[in-house]
């Protein structure tokens, strides 16, 4: 994985290899190997669920328009248009910054549950005892997406990756970095 010509990266991407991305705790000496983020497939129930709250909203515009004033109407559309999409807002940004990092010395997995809460949890490559995927079902075979869990030796904590794409592709690269450690 050194070969640095196979680099794939772009923001929205969800399996990045070799970007040129930089995290706050990185090391001078630490390179990114992999950026990860849940599989685009597994965002859709949001992405769906958003174009039918507009569906909705403009279905309620057009029934209501003739029984409210200028004023109120003006009001109802800032009001719907302000929830629907502070609703695609969040789960956009619970998406892009829920990531996991794969460097040279160790694994990160970076977990936003609000926007005032992040929980990071990092490994050392030294103390990785198991790295295991699991994908099950049709869609997540198809798409080629499952959990990547690397499981740490000692009081460290555990690391998980959900939904990620391209399991078998991440622990091959992490099993490599373990072989050099």
């Amino acid at each position: 994985m050194e070969n640095k010509s196979y680099q794939s990266h772009h923001v929205l991407h969800s399996y990045c290899v070799y970007p040129e991305t930089r995290f706050e705790s990185q090391d001078n000496d630490e390179k990114v190997i992999l950026t990860l983020r849940a599989h685009p497939f597994t965002q859709i129930h949001w992405i769906v669920k958003s174009f039918l709250l507009m569906i909705v909203f403009i279905l309620i515009n057009i029934f209501v328009a003739s029984f409210l004033n200028l004023v109120q109407l003006i009001f109802l559309n800032f009001f719907g248009l302000v929830i629907v999409l502070s609703y695609v807002w969040f789960n956009f940004l619970n998406w892009f910054f829920n990531v996991g990092i794969v460097t040279t010395t160790q694994i990160i997995d970076i977990d936003f549950s609000s926007i005032l809460y992040k929980e990071v949890s990092a490994a050392r490559l030294n103390k990785v005892e198991d790295v295991t995927s699991k994908s099950g079902g049709y869609f997540e075979s198809f798409f080629d997406y499952g959990d990547l869990f690397v499981q740490t030796a000692g009081a460290e904590k555990n690391v998980e990756f959900m939904n990620i794409p391209k399991p078998a592709e991440a622990i091959e690269v992490i099993n490599t970095l373990l072989g050099k450690k």
